[in-house]
């Protein structure tokens, strides 16, 4: 309340009625430095994803699914109001803009954390309803006065045994659609599609081994924009023998303002502030970044890394599950020692760089938020009962990960048992799917949530999202979910399986494995088949699993799942842990 209150005064200021946070950087990122958490600073939800919108008297924050019920207790006295994305009886913030902003008055945000696509949205509706819009002031630099520096850690080169193709080809390939598209230049600003594309990695944002950096791609000129001190001479010399050119990070700026011929945006990725320097009288051309679509299908030598990276992961996951299930009844176990557990286990794997993302562990009704992050004064103790959600991730330097195993810790309730049943039958049905060419996620969403449906249960988010190659673990374009998931699937896409059962005060259920899109079958009449690889290997809790419920084909699935498991992982462990994998992977 306090925060609002001092951020109201600077609004008054600046005459401003409405001024919005969004949680993202200057490269929209979905997870960012600490200098831009604003949004949290403000509203005290931590959430990933959110956009608060505060007036001279009201205030809401707009969230998705997955954080209904952290933001529900994080709100708790804040004077601010949770908009339920997505949800009847709320609008979106667009729609609560054109009903409620009214002539004269003024919207602003700062144009460094807000997309070139969501500032032709709100100039539309600001020309429809006759009010201004301000983009030029971050209005928290007055009241944030312990407001975190910018990152200045180094940069590091991905190398070409993990990467699979030099910077200089993926240039061909990149300026190869520029031609397509018949654009001069192109505006890369997302932080991942530039680390992949120059083989660079760095450790700006905790558990994206990414760097702030903005890059322009001219037919003949591939430009870096990056702070230099965080260049060394071997990452200098690297980048100028693939002749990249490189500039400071601030430079973006000018050298937009200096362009005379066509440019390529992603508008949804490219900043306000950036998208407003570019001249009027060039032609804009508003496209996906060329570079999603291509770091997205993973090459041959990616998708070899990959496997070895998951190999090492399973082995981890393996003795961590030992650890656990031998320790529960006479550790003081919590969620917090649970996954610090885990992650030292990972750290003693080749290739270990750290998280992929924040463990999530939450036991019994903690699993029912989604994305809940124990700390000292919310973590449970883990007893011999119920249940235990631990989704969790690496970055290795060959390959990323992200798994989620339910492990039951003593008795269950029939519900308890029967959830977590439907979640095993919506993933195995999704894993097992045979595709016609081009199937997007939105095809095959459905597969994994139809056992929920059919008892009238259902989760609040997507299915599946893309993984990146020792990138960020979110990695578009291709995705599972109800709606907006139009990317066709193709073979070298790697994507989640993880539906899940969330009941508010009692249990969260989830089940997720990385899958390869890969060819199945071709016929000259029906057309080409793909289908699904799990490459995740870790065992599912079949003490779980309620056998009545599960069909022939569903128990063939896991049975075969699960020898592939032991089949991948034993060669890794030592005789005892033999042993209780195969206690682990039995056939039911």
């Amino acid at each position: 309340m306090n925060r609002l209150k001092e951020l109201r005064k600077e609004m008054d200021k600046y005459e401003i009625n409405y001024y919005i946070i969004p949680s993202s950087d200057a490269h929209q990122s979905e997870y960012v430095p600490d200098y831009y958490n604003g949004r949290e600073f403000i509203s005290g939800f931590s959430g990933s994803a959110g956009t608060l919108l505060v007036g001279r008297e009201k205030a809401f924050l707009w969230t998705d699914g997955r954080y209904f019920i952290q933001a529900e207790t994080e709100l708790q006295e804040s004077g601010i109001r949770l908009m339920k994305m997505k949800m009847p009886g709320y609008e979106t913030i667009d729609e609560w803009i054109k009903i409620n902003l009214k002539k004269g008055e003024v919207l602003a945000f700062d144009g460094n954390v807000i997309s070139a696509k969501d500032y032709i949205k709100y100039e539309k509706i600001a020309e429809e309803n006759d009010f201004k819009l301000k983009t030029k002031r971050d209005i928290l630099v007055d009241i944030w006065t312990d407001r975190p520096k910018m990152p200045t850690e180094k940069v590091f080169n991905h190398e070409i045994k993990f990467a699979g193709k030099s910077t200089k080809e993926k240039l061909l390939e990149v300026r190869d659609q520029m031609k397509i598209l018949k654009g001069e230049n192109y505006i890369l600003t997302s932080l991942d599609d530039i680390a992949w594309l120059f083989n660079i990695r760095g450790n700006d944002i905790d558990y994206n081994p990414v760097t702030l950096s903005y890059a322009l791609i001219t037919v003949d000129k591939a430009i870096l924009y990056v702070d230099n001190f965080k260049i060394n001479k071997e990452v200098s010399q690297k980048l100028e023998s693939e002749e990249t050119i490189i500039k400071e990070y601030s430079d973006i700026f000018r050298d937009v303002k200096d362009l005379e011929d066509s440019v390529i945006i992603d508008s949804s990725k490219v900043n306000a502030k950036i998208y407003l320097s570019i001249k009027k009288t060039i032609r804009i051309i508003e496209h996906m970044n060329i570079t999603t679509k291509l770091k997205a299908i993973k090459n041959a030598i990616e998708i070899k890394n990959i496997e070895a990276a998951q190999v090492r992961d399973g082995v981890a996951m393996v003795k961590f599950i030992k650890w656990l299930n031998e320790n529960v009844k006479n550790l003081n176990i919590t969620e917090i020692s649970a996954a610090d557990k885990l992650e030292n286990f990972r750290s003693k794997g080749e290739n270990f760089k750290g998280l992929s993302f924040n463990t999530i562990a939450g036991y019994k009704d903690h699993a029912a938020m989604m994305h809940y992050a124990a700390t000292e004064e919310s973590k449970y103790t883990l007893e011999s009962e119920g249940m235990f959600l631990v989704d969790s991730g690496a970055q290795y330097l060959d390959g990323t990960t992200d798994i989620t195993r339910t492990f039951i810790l003593g008795d269950l309730s029939e519900e308890e048992k029967r959830d977590f049943t439907l979640v095993l039958k919506g993933h195995i049905a999704l894993a097992s799917a045979n595709f016609l060419k081009g199937a997007t996620g939105e095809n095959l969403d459905i597969l994994a949530r139809r056992p929920l449906w059919d008892y009238g249960i259902d989760y609040k988010c997507g299915t599946g999202h893309g993984v990146g190659f020792f990138l960020n673990v979110h990695e578009g374009p291709q995705s599972f979910r109800q709606q907006g998931s139009n990317t066709v699937l193709e073979p070298g896409m790697i994507i989640t399986n993880e539906p899940g059962v969330y009941k508010k005060g009692k249990h969260g259920i989830r089940t997720e494995n990385v899958l390869l899109v890969t060819k199945s079958c071709e016929d000259e009449d029906m057309g080409e088949f793909y289908k699904f690889q799990t490459v995740s290997y870790c065992p599912i809790d079949l003490e779980g699993i309620e056998i009545e419920m599960m069909t022939i084909e569903e128990k063939k699935w896991i049975n075969q799942y699960h020898k592939t498991v032991y089949d991948k992982l034993n060669s890794y462990l030592n005789n005892e842990e033999k042993e209780f994998l195969i206690i682990q992977t039995r056939e039911i």
